[in-house]
């Protein structure tokens, strides 16, 4: 297909709006703001994205309008003319890379806590509550209605004063659409029962704001138009809601959601994870398009190119969004254009990015560390202006793989050994659990730029000194990863099996099954649900006040069903302190870190434990001796982006780091931040 006619690359005319390109990053939080102002870090994440030639990006996810909205994502506050000028900076910035730039507003409504912010009552239509963030709100009253109706006036004001293309107003899960569903309006005045009480408040809002911009100023929705609840907004009503919208003409284009988020379990459906099916909303955003005749954007776990180009191609969206897509990769688009969409780092749908969201922290991507750190890393690696080094990298994990990739990349000579006959390290393993297969792609996508980039790959080599020295390195790497280590028992510890060892498939389940994870990552839950799977009886043990704590509420959700699913018995605040053998079974020993009195016995035929890895360091600690810097990194220059290395060895050979799980047991966004930061310094 000629670049003149892939459907994607095609101008988009949005009222006045030309939009040079079909593709959009929707609104969401990253959780970069500062006092609730989007300052840097935030502008340069948007900043990329417009580098990389998209031509939408829609900032917040949502601001918000009212103080009493408390933040609950890091939200921008679009209540304070303090944004403005930061605003505009992000715009101005934007707009000289072709992007147009807009924000999404809202209220909150009851998606947030009362005790955020400055702990006002949080609101909601009625006073149903919110499972997600645990609010009981109020329902909300006539002034309540006023002076909310008023801030988003307000707002709208502020973000065309700063120079934004548009704003859209967010009505899915907040404040507007709670009263448009009845399973969150149980008003029997003005704005409850009929669909035009319940359409009252919006068109308030819509009404309000088009006052305050005027007609030509765009304002959009991204709306639920189909709850998928038995008590909640028919598709029916859903799309009707969207043709009154039109026919009003108060709306310039409709963003198009489906599903309800009051849980996690339901989050997922409307926002899918990887394992999940891709594009599932995608049909029905274009029956939306098909009923109403009018712009409409959409996205949903869209996170191919192919996709994309079918949704365009077909009249399914006039637009579409590929959010998470390009956090991976916020050059997407330029790719496309230039004949590389080869190289397009691709979204492994791992959702990293949102549980941190979800978890209070900032959006990073599991395998691109630049997104989130554009100030400091850049997601194009340049040439190196010093000396080219001939580098060394022993290990093919994640860690080892982007540090091969970015030395490379600044033009370095580089050679990776690998002791197995497959690169990869331990995300094989998490590949190996069905429903995670798609983070092979992490892999994938190094070895296809290490080939394009020249870099061999020895497998089966399990290096020694002697290997590094007849290569004459001036720069190796140790990225060898970690192993498989038990938790400390009192007695036992040779009755036990690893998480590893259920995942690989080198131990078989023998039922009934404990599996004791003090580590409370992907590695225990995906043994806990292969287990599972085989139909064993299992319980789960944990130390934790819940279960897998360092895996975010989406991720969550997967694990969760197939326990429930599987009757898996979950058992929190409990220690493994040994294990036993009685006859043909083991007894697993139970205590409490919250009194010396807990104690239970378990009888059960086999003991699964995960505690995090070990570092593989035997050929760190071996090469210390004859490296320059005996193995010690400045972590005041890494953290300044300088290099790291200071000579405290004369007669050594080369410069000596390491990298990933081979330093601590960490996780796949760790390792590839350490293979990048250390890189992109040579």
């Amino acid at each position: 297909m000629t670049l003149s006619k892939d459907p994607l690359l095609q101008p988009y005319q949005l009222k006045h709006l030309t939009l040079k390109n079909r593709i959009m990053s929707t609104a969401h939080e990253p959780a970069y703001s500062e006092d609730g102002m989007p300052k840097d870090r935030y502008r340069l994440y948007h900043v990329e994205k417009a580098k990389g030639g998209i031509a939408l990006t829609m900032t917040a996810g949502s601001a918000i309008v009212s103080e009493d909205s408390p933040p609950a994502f890091g939200n921008l506050y679009a209540y304070s003319d303090e944004i403005v000028p930061w605003l505009k900076k992000i715009a101005d910035d934007c707009h000289e890379h072709g992007a147009a730039v807009m924000i999404q507003l809202t209220h909150l409504g009851r998606r947030t806590g009362w005790n955020k912010g400055d702990w006002l009552p949080v609101l909601s239509a009625s006073a149903v509550r919110e499972a997600a963030h645990r609010s009981f709100p109020k329902e909300i009253e006539e002034w309540d209605i006023e002076r909310i109706v008023g801030d988003y006036a307000s707002a709208a004001q502020r973000m065309q004063a700063a120079g934004l293309d548009g704003i859209e107003i967010e009505a899915y899960g907040h404040l507007l659409d709670s009263f448009w569903s009845p399973a969150t309006n149980h008003r029997d005045d003005e704005y409850g029962g009929s669909l035009e009480n319940r359409m009252r408040f919006s068109n308030m809002v819509l009404d309000a704001v088009r006052k305050a911009v005027g007609p030509d100023f765009i304002v959009g929705t991204r709306m639920v138009c189909d709850e998928q609840w038995d008590i909640g907004l028919s598709k029916e009503e859903g799309i009707e809601i969207a043709r009154r919208f039109v026919a009003s003409g108060k709306v310039d284009f409709l963003n198009i959601i489906r599903g309800h988020i009051d849980h996690d379990a339901h989050l997922t459906n409307v926002i899918p994870i990887q394992g999940m099916p891709s594009s599932p909303h995608l049909d029905f955003a274009g029956e939306v398009r098909a009923a109403t005749k009018f712009p409409v954007f959409h996205a949903a776990r869209i996170a191919d190119v192919a996709t994309a180009r079918h949704a365009i191609a077909e009249g399914k969206l006039d637009m579409v969004g590929m959010t998470r897509a390009h956090i991976a990769d916020p050059h997407i688009v330029r790719k496309i254009i230039e004949g590389r969409e080869g190289q397009i780092r691709p979204c492994v749908g791992a959702t990293y990015c949102l549980d941190r969201i979800y978890e209070g922290g900032g959006a990073l991507c599991i395998h691109n560390a630049a997104t989130g750190r554009e100030a400091t890393i850049p997601h194009v690696i340049s040439k190196t202006t010093g000396p080219i080094r001939k580098a060394v990298v022993v290990g093919a994990g994640p860690a080892g793989l982007e540090a091969a990739r970015v030395l490379a990349e600044r033009g370095h000579s580089v050679e990776v050994l690998e002791a197995t006959g497959e690169a990869g390290g331990q995300i094989l393993l998490a590949a190996r659990n069905p429903r995670r297969r798609e983070m092979i792609g992490i892999v994938d996508w190094r070895l296809s730029e290490l080939e394009r980039l020249g870099v061999p790959i020895h497998y089966n080599v399990f290096a020694e000194a002697s290997d590094i020295l007849e290569r004459n390195a001036d720069l190796v790497v140790v990225a060898t990863g970690g192993i498989a280590q038990n938790p400390v028992l009192e007695a036992g510890d040779d009755l036990v099996v690893s998480s590893w060892d259920i995942i690989a498939g080198a131990i078989r389940p023998e039922g009934p099954v404990l599996l004791y994870d003090d580590n409370g990552a992907h590695t225990g839950m995906t043994a806990a649900e292969m287990i599972a799977a085989t139909g064993t009886e299992l319980e789960i043990v944990s130390p934790e006040r819940m279960f897998a704590p360092e895996i975010g509420g989406m991720n969550h959700v997967p694990y969760a069903k197939a326990f429930a699913e599987k009757n898996v018995r979950v058992t929190i605040n409990t220690r493994l302190k040994s294990v036993r053998r009685e006859g043909n079974h083991l007894v697993a020993v139970l205590g409490s870190d919250f009194s010396e009195a807990a104690f239970a016995e378990r009888r059960v035929g086999q003991v699964v434990v995960e505690h995090g890895t070990l570092p593989m360091a035997d050929l760190y600690l071996e090469l210390k001796p004859m490296s320059r810097n005996l193995g010690a990194v400045d972590y005041k220059a890494l953290i300044r982006q300088e290099n790291p290395i200071r000579i405290r060895n004369r007669e050594g050979q080369f410069d000596l780091l390491r990298v990933g799980d081979a330093v601590a047991s960490r996780n796949i966004h760790a390792g590839i931040y350490d293979g990048l930061r250390y890189g992109m310094l040579f």
